[in-house]
């Protein structure tokens, strides 16, 4: 199966595959319907003494579920989607099916001072979902993905998108999320959750009714509209890891639309590509959303893909318009799908019977991104930025239309009012990775230079500078707020959490 970044780089695309965006922290999952509650946590003025982890006593809440490194199984569990963090070393794996186990192991990380950390795919591209002596608690059993008659979806946290889409498809219902078909629900959404479908439908965090969530003090709360109101705002954009363990979503859906889906490939003018890009993007309907993916080499190349909510005669008159602008293409596919055959589509697994976590390959790479708050004013000089950077990329995908009839501050996510983000994607080898990581650094600051700032958290980078500011804008004081209040002793702390900035 080709991985996303694969399929957009190909020089032929046939009726094979793309992926949009791996997006998504993989931290989080599962689902059950406990106690909630509306009061506050106490901030400790005097934290009790740590009390040394009881792992044994842990493994017979989990029924036998956690995995040390003596135990077989262990090495399996404890790795990323990126193999540049398998030297982590986590103390446990707990695999939950309940919020029970949630709760058991937030209240062991709390009394013993043990990292923890939440995982349902394990995309997090700083790999904070595999704390290094600290404690995963692993989600991928509480997946369950129930669509109601009313057309809510109550997902586990735990869930890959691949599965959400397919449910949600079954049941002729739609939900605006990302492309790589092994990222978990819960990371991608409580950063925001960019996709293919966001330009028409808005993020799926915009379609977030309810959450369950494990905090600090192990009680379950229950984020709505109207309770936990400052949870239910931070969790839609707030980055995952920072407030709890989420362990289920109610989401809202759409009809499943019909999808036609293109690719256009050019192999000179790449400058010329982007610079129609900005512009083009800018006016398009609601309905048309695409990426332009820039590939780094002697003479750096572009592409557009993307898709359409309607049929290939209502996108016709945009590409041509787009074309005649940025030139004559040397590819061009143009097909239409139904809802799930497009997510496959861009999932890269169009013409493979299975998509999931079995048969999707793990991936080595840097990462990091940026937000086009504006066009660039000189096109040429990003692209200059990819010349002899042989396996990197350059994604430039569109915002606008429903996000940005969101305001900024209705949510955590801050960056409604951008024409679109910037991901920075490295392929690399392990023992490449710190060079690789150097290579991302300097293209990331230099598209900072040429006007392209913040980032978003979703592709969080260990490196990036100003991360609190670059990731949440003018939303990251009360996101403090909300941090300090839900976990005033910072049991969820992480090198790149908010209570930290």
């Amino acid at each position: 199966m080709l991985s996303r970044r694969a399929f957009l780089r190909a020089a032929g695309v046939g009726v094979a595959a793309t992926a949009v965006s791996c997006s998504g922290s993989g931290q989080q999952g599962g689902a059950s319907s406990p106690t909630t509650t509306s009061t506050p946590i106490a901030p400790t003025s005097v934290r009790p003494a740590a009390v040394p982890p009881d792992f044994d006593g842990l493994r017979k809440r989990l029924g036998g579920g956690l995995l040390q490194a003596s135990d077989k199984g262990y090495d399996q569990a404890r790795r990323s989607f990126n193999p540049a963090y398998d030297q982590r070393t986590p103390a446990a794996v707990a695999l939950c099916t309940t919020s029970d186990h949630v709760q058991a192991c937030v209240a062991l990380a709390r009394n013993s001072y043990l990292p923890i950390a939440a995982r349902s795919g394990g995309h997090s591209y700083a790999g904070y979902s595999a704390p290094d002596g600290g404690l995963i608690v692993d989600l991928r059993g509480m997946s369950a993905v129930d669509v109601r008659p009313d057309g809510t979806a109550v997902i586990g946290a735990g869930a890959r998108l691949i599965d959400v889409y397919t449910a949600l498809a079954a049941a002729g219902r739609c939900l605006p999320a990302g492309s790589c078909p092994t990222v978990g629900i819960a990371g991608l959404t409580l950063g925001g959750g960019l996709g293919v479908l966001t330009r028409k439908y808005g993020l799926t965090c915009d379609h977030l009714l309810s959450a369950q969530v494990i905090t600090a003090d192990s009680v379950v709360r229950t984020a709505t509209p109207n309770n936990e109101q400052d949870l239910y705002w931070a969790l839609r954009g707030g980055g995952g890891g920072n407030f709890g363990i989420a362990t289920s979503f109610t989401f809202s859906t759409e009809p499943a639309p019909s999808v036609t889906v293109f690719q256009l490939g050019f192999t000179d003018g790449a400058a010329a590509v982007v610079g129609a890009w900005q512009e083009w993007t800018a006016k398009v309907p609601d309905e048309l959303w695409s990426t332009v993916v820039v590939t780094g080499g002697r003479t750096p190349t572009a592409r557009l893909t993307g898709c359409f909510i309607g049929p290939q005669s209502g996108l016709t008159p945009l590409l041509d318009q787009f074309t005649a602008a940025a030139g004559k293409p040397g590819s061009r596919l143009v097909q239409q799908k139904s809802y799930l055959d497009a997510m496959r589509f861009f999932a890269g697994c169009a013409q493979r019977a299975e998509c999931g976590t079995e048969t999707s390959p793990r991936a080595t790479f840097a990462a990091s991104s940026r937000i086009l708050s504006e066009p660039v004013t000189d096109p040429a000089a990003l692209v200059d930025l990819l010349d002899d950077r042989t396996d990197m990329d350059l994604l430039l995908d569109s915002l606008g239309g429903a996000v940005s009839r969101v305001d900024s501050a209705a949510t955590a996510f801050p960056h409604r009012k951008a024409l679109g983000t910037i991901q920075v994607y490295q392929k690399t080898t392990v023992d490449k990775r710190e060079e690789a990581a150097r290579s991302v650094a300097q293209v990331r600051d230099a598209l900072g230079r040429i006007g392209a700032r913040g980032g978003y958290v979703n592709y969080i980078e260990a490196a990036m500078p100003d991360w609190g500011t670059a990731y949440y804008g003018p939303n990251l004081s009360r996101l403090d707020s909300v941090a300090r209040r839900y976990d005033p002793d910072a049991v969820f702390s992480f090198a790149q959490s908010i209570h930290r900035a």
